[in-house]
């Protein structure tokens, strides 16, 4: 054979090669994502709302520009989820399952993109394999559309970077306005493209671009709403994001964010996407897509961190920073290929650990879905609170007001945005002043809907009234929330108690009248009814 047909044999054999390599990460991508999605799906159509989440359904029953705690897309993507599945967990979810299960896509043409098709559906592997992002979905949360949002700009910018075509940097403009269109956080995705283009030569040539300047002006749309909620509600939502729930004052506890991270990514694939960041960011100066991966995920997990100093320690934050690790699952497996043999070895092996992971991530909220499964994790530190005993709270509820018609009454807002959704069209429940709808940020919203104290007082003043009491939660909250409550109810009479769950939850259950007038408050909370009561059932568990 002359050497011509040599060297044409060995590139035929080349391109077989790597096409049959390209079908067996596109086939193990595809399975991976199926089955993922079959899980997924059978979660979120078993498991009861998360607390925030219930509000949210809440907030899709009154439709609006913003509320007190967000801004209104997730709001609307739930109310557009039942009107076409009707109410239910499947009709609230499965928008979210929906975009959820678009994010690994995304990741892939990303991966496609930045390097090549194999890279691809490589990241979109490492995407299914990281908890943080495989598990989006299962739940109507903003994080969901946020976080698709953000990558989909990613996207957008790194082929207008490159092509300066109109149409990308339209997609960009409009992912960012959805990105404002769900959440403060967005301002974090304009920080990172900010830092981007001012710190690379390829990011202040685009300044000179017009597709920029358009993509600006779209993104500003989102923030339309916004303006419109925070005026309507005299800064409520601003409020909130930036005073109310932050301390701003340095707790050293938040140091140990860096591991908090290591979990909710697993350990070994923490540490392979810290390798790829620092491999970026030594790489930078070589531009293309180096410049990009290296600012853009940097721009989000240093200010994160740096913000999780001085801010909000009370509340999951875990998934904040999950927008800096996309670009990343694109450079893993791009600088494997010229990286040692450990960092292929880690990398193999954080992906599968993630997976697993991912797995037991499901399978934890599979068995927060029925009581039978919480009862197993009743006796562990990981009981799933948030998930469970909203049914038979609700189903206790029912009963009682069957036999005696009244108005329905919860003490704080979480557990009046469960009932009304696990009873619904008997009509809104009401919710205490409680520090806790302070502290969450859903007191000014409450006070819009006239479904606080006040406007349980000027709509049913005197008529019979009926209080559900969450009596189980953090020791240091019990006396400030429980000590409050007498006087919010006139006459009231203990006539149920649900204890579920080995104790790990407890409603108790009052028949009593609305007040006729604001409630005077007990100067010694200790004194108080419904402290007393729920100390006394405590000792008894």
């Amino acid at each position: 054979m002359g050497s011509w047909q040599s060297a044409r044999a060995e590139r035929g054999e080349g391109r077989s090669s790597v096409a049959a390599g390209l079908a067996r990460w596109r086939g193990a991508f595809l399975i991976a994502f199926a089955a993922l999605l079959v899980l997924k799906c059978m979660v979120a159509a078993t498991m009861s709302p998360f607390g925030d989440e219930a509000f949210y359904w809440l907030e899709s029953r009154h439709p609006a520009w913003g509320y007190s705690d967000l801004p209104p897309l997730t709001a609307w993507l739930i109310w557009l989820g039942e009107h076409v599945a009707g109410h239910g967990l499947v009709g609230m979810r499965w928008p979210f399952l929906l975009l959820g299960s678009m994010l690994p896509w995304v990741v892939v043409a990303f991966g496609r993109r930045a390097f090549d098709a194999c890279v691809g559906w490589q990241a979109g592997l490492l995407c299914l394999a990281l908890p943080l992002a495989s598990t989006f979905g299962v739940m109507a949360m903003p994080d969901v559309p946020l976080t698709l949002a953000i990558a989909v700009a990613l996207h957008a910018l790194l082929r207008a970077m490159d092509d300066d075509r109109l149409r990308d940097w339209l997609l960009l403009g409009v992912a960012m306005a959805v990105a404002w269109l769900t959440h403060y956080r967005a301002a974090m995705a304009m920080l990172a493209g900010f830092l981007l283009l001012v710190s690379t030569p390829r990011g202040r040539a685009q300044w000179r671009r017009g597709g920029l300047w358009l993509a600006l002006g779209i993104a500003a749309l989102g923030l339309l709403p916004l303006a419109v909620s925070n005026w309507r509600q005299h800064g409520a939502g601003l409020a909130f994001q930036l005073v109310d729930r932050n301390p701003w004052r340095f707790h050293a506890d938040a140091l140990v964010q860096p591991l908090e991270q290591a979990v909710a990514c697993t350990p070994v694939l923490y540490v392979v996407l810290l390798w790829a960041l620092w491999c970026s960011w030594r790489r930078r100066a070589e531009r293309a897509p180096w410049d990009l991966v290296a600012w853009t995920s940097l721009g989000f997990l240093a200010p994160y961190f740096l913000f999780g100093l001085f801010a909000d320690d009370l509340r999951f934050r875990a998934h904040w920073p999950l927008p800096g690790y996309l670009p990343l699952l694109a450079a893993v497996p791009a600088l494997c290929r010229g990286a040692g043999r450990g960092w292929r070895v880690a990398t193999v092996t954080g992906g599968v650990l993630g997976l697993l992971g991912t797995l037991l991530g499901l399978g934890y909220l599979a068995l927060a879905a029925s009581p039978q499964g919480a009862d197993v994790l009743s006796s562990s530190k990981a009981f799933p609170t948030n998930f469970v005993g909203w049914r038979e709270s609700a189903a206790e509820a029912r009963t009682l007001l069957e036999r005696k018609n009244a108005v329905l009454v919860a003490d704080n807002f979480m557990l009046a945005a469960e009932l009304e959704f696990q009873l619904p069209g008997r009509g809104p429940v009401y919710a205490l002043d409680s520090t806790f709808n302070i502290k969450h940020g859903r007191a000014a919203q409450l006070a819009i809907w006239r479904l606080d104290e006040a406007g349980l007082r000027a709509a049913h003043a005197g008529e019979p009234m009926l209080l559900v009491v969450s009596e189980v939660m953090r020791e240091r909250d019990k006396l400030d929330r429980l000590g409050a409550i007498c006087g919010s109810i006139e006459a009231p009479q203990l006539v149920a108690r649900r204890v579920l769950f080995g104790g790990r939850k407890s409603f108790a259950y009052y028949r009593g009248r609305v007040p006729t007038a604001p409630p005077t408050r007990l100067a010694d909370p200790t004194g108080c009814l419904f402290w007393r009561n729920a100390l006394q059932a405590g000792d008894a568990w």
